[in-house]
């Protein structure tokens, strides 16, 4: 066999051992999913996953005025149809001006009151869902080889570069080995 082949031989050998390295750390990956589902539970509930922030963010005056004609058309269906249906006497005594009336008062108290509602509704969710146990069971819920094929498709160009940087590595080792013969046979 020429001494030619080593650098070949060691590219092959480079690429190949980095192959199966590669694909020993996703089984790995996939046996340890509960760990992983665990860690990634606590980081997102701990670093990214915020009640205060979603609380700040929809109690803001615009998402809260935004909110007000869906109201607003909630309450017209309310008092013309669903009141009058259910105290026939109300038809009688309250017109158009009178549900105008109505409406502004009740429009303006729930602009004061939406920040408050959603403040305590977000407070109170926030003590009774477990974000950490939610986001852990999803990641469970995916099968092992689902979630080495995610992480194959989303590694994908990262893998191939880690398998020719084995190659490449073997090269130039090869090549090493291939002056040092080459030096050694003159």
């Amino acid at each position: 066999m020429s001494v030619y082949f080593i650098p070949l031989l060691t590219a092959l050998a480079g690429w190949f051992t980095n192959k199966i390295t590669i694909s020993l750390l996703l089984n790995i990956f996939s046996k340890k999913q509960q760990q992983f589902a665990d860690q990634v539970a606590d980081f997102v509930s701990k670093q990214l996953f915020s009640f205060d922030d979603i609380r700040r963010q929809l109690a803001e005056p615009e998402k809260i005025k935004s909110m007000i004609p869906v109201v607003e058309v909630h309450m017209d269906t309310f008092l013309r149809e669903k009141l009058p249906e259910a105290m026939p006497v109300f038809k009688m005594f309250i017109g158009d001006s009178t549900i105008q009336q109505v409406k502004k008062v009740l429009v303006a108290e729930l602009d004061n009151m939406f920040p408050e509602i959603i403040d305590q509704y977000l407070q109170h969710t926030a003590k009774e869902l477990d974000v950490r146990q939610l986001i852990s069971r999803k990641i469970m819920g995916i099968s092992g080889e689902q979630l080495k094929e995610q992480i194959k498709g989303s590694l994908r160009k990262e893998l191939r570069m880690a398998e020719l940087a084995g190659a490449l590595f073997g090269l130039v080792i090869g090549l090493l080995q291939l002056m040092i013969a080459l030096h050694h046979t003159n």
